[in-house]
């Protein structure tokens, strides 16, 4: 089967890196599924799970944004923050959403409800890229 060349990169260095038949993700127009020989594009992307299909499995990495560049034969995205569902740490990512929860419900002047509403959908996005993992 046809496959192609797939690279997750964050500030920190690469996060994945393997050959996949399938690549889906959220872009900010919508889902986007990219198979080998895609025609060349590049996208922003939403915070959401990147699932690749990879021999009959589908691993799961959690992005936080950032931008997806497709070429026929490879597909790189530059993410703001990445996590593959296995290294992820539920414990930590569930203390996250409670606390970015308290903040939004404390309705409080000093709380800056994007940066709180962000770390909830990140938290939120991680937990799901966990529970949901193959």
């Amino acid at each position: 089967m046809k496959t192609v060349n797939v690279n997750i990169v964050t500030p920190d260095g690469p996060v994945y890196e393997s050959a996949v038949e399938m690549v889906s993700t959220k872009a900010q127009s919508g889902e986007l599924g990219i198979l080998p020989g895609h025609i060349p594009m590049v996208a922003p992307l939403e915070i959401g799970a990147v699932r690749l299909k990879k021999e009959g499995r589908t691993e799961l990495v959690a992005v936080t944004g950032g931008f997806l560049e497709v070429r026929p034969e490879q597909v790189t995205i530059l993410a703001q923050a990445a996590e593959p569902a296995t290294d992820i740490d539920i414990d930590r990512a569930k203390e996250a959403k409670q606390r970015a929860e308290r903040l939004l419900q404390a309705k409080q002047d000093n709380v800056d409800f994007k940066r709180a509403e962000f770390a909830l959908r990140r938290a939120m996005n991680r937990i799901d890229v966990y529970e949901n993992k193959m």
